[in-house]
C-alpha cells in the first residue's frame, strides 16, 4: 500500500509537469518535457562518460565519508565519555556544524587546490561533524539503568562498552550516518559544480546548464536524486538490520 502511494506522488507530479509543458507557459527550452528526460537519461545511461560521472561521484562521496567514520567516531564515544575531551570539542564541533558547507568550499579551494583531494577533505569534515555529535550524544544519553545493571553483573571497563554502553549508542550512530551519507553526497555534487574537475555530476549538471541543455541538466539532476535517496534507503536497511533493538 505504501508503495503505491509513492508511485501515485510520483505519477501526479509527473503530470503536472506535462501540464504545464504542454500549456506553453514555460519555454521548453527552460523546461523540457518529461517524456525527452526520461528518453535522455535512458540513453545516459548507456553512455560511458556518463558512467564515469556517477561512478566518480560515488568514490568521491565513498572516500571522504570512509574517512569521516575512522575518525568521527572514535571522537565523538571520547566525548562522550569524557568530559574533559567534552569540553575541549563540544564548541568547535557546534560552531562548524553551524556554517553551511558550501560557504566552506571557497575555504578548501584556497587551502587544498581545485584537485579531488579538496573535495574528498571538504566531504570528510562535514561529515565527520555530523557522526561525532551524533555519536557522543549516544554514548551520553545511553539508558543508565542498563549500564547501572551491566555494573552490578560485574561489567566493567572495556566489558561495560562492548556489551551495554556501545549497543546503546549504536541508534544514535546509524542517525548520525545516515544524515552524513546524505550531506556527503550534496557536498560532492554542489563541489563538483563549483570546484574544477573533468568529471562527475555536478560538472555535467553545471555545464549542461551553461550550454543551454537542459534536457540533459534534468536528467543529471534526477540521476543525482534517485541515487542520494537509494544511498539514504541502503543506511535504513543497514540499520534496520544491524541496530534490530533500537528503540526496545
Amino acid at each position: 500500500m505504501k508503495l503505491l502511494y509513492k508511485i501515485f506522488g510520483v505519477a501526479v507530479v509527473i503530470v503536472l509537469w506535462q501540464v504545464i509543458f504542454a500549456s506553453g507557459l514555460v519555454n521548453p527550452l527552460f523546461l523540457p518535457s518529461p517524456i525527452s528526460v526520461a528518453q535522455k537519461l535512458v540513453e545516459l545511461l548507456t553512455n560511458a562518460v556518463f558512467l564515469a560521472d556517477i561512478f566518480n561521484t560515488l568514490l568521491r562521496t565513498l572516500f571522504g565519508f570512509s574517512i569521516a567514520i575512522v575518525l568521527g567516531v572514535p571522537l565523538g564515544i571520547l566525548m562522550g565519555y569524557s568530559e574533559k575531551i567534552y569540553n575541549m570539542f563540544e564548541f568547535l564541533i557546534d560552531f562548524f556544524r553551524s556554517i553551511p558547507a558550501t560557504a566552506m568550499i571557497p575555504l578548501f579551494t584556497l587551502m587544498f587546490g581545485i584537485g579531488d583531494f579538496s573535495k574528498i577533505l571538504l566531504i570528510a569534515f562535514v561529515s565527520l561533524l555530523i557522526i561525532a555529535f551524533n555519536t557522543m550524544y549516544g554514548v551520553k544519553n545511553g539508558k543508565k539503568l542498563r549500564r547501572i545493571t551491566g555494573e552490578l553483573f560485574g561489567l566493567h571497563g572495556w566489558k561495560l562498552f562492548t556489551k551495554i554502553i556501545f549497543p546503546e549508542s549504536l541508534p544514535y550512530i546509524f542517525v548520525g550516518l545516515r544524515v552524513a551519507i546524505s550531506s556527503a553526497f550534496v557536498v560532492v555534487v554542489v563541489s563538483e559544480m563549483f570546484i574544477g574537475t573533468a568529471s562527475g555530476l555536478g560538472h555535467r549538471i553545471i555545464d549542461a546548464q551553461l550550454v543551454y541543455d537542459s534536457t540533459l541538466m534534468y536528467s543529471a539532476i534526477l540521476m543525482a536524486g534517485v541515487l542520494g535517496y537509494a544511498i539514504n534507503k541502503i543506511f535504513v536497511l543497514l540499520e534496520s538490520k544491524v541496530v534490530q533493538w533500537s528503540g526496545k
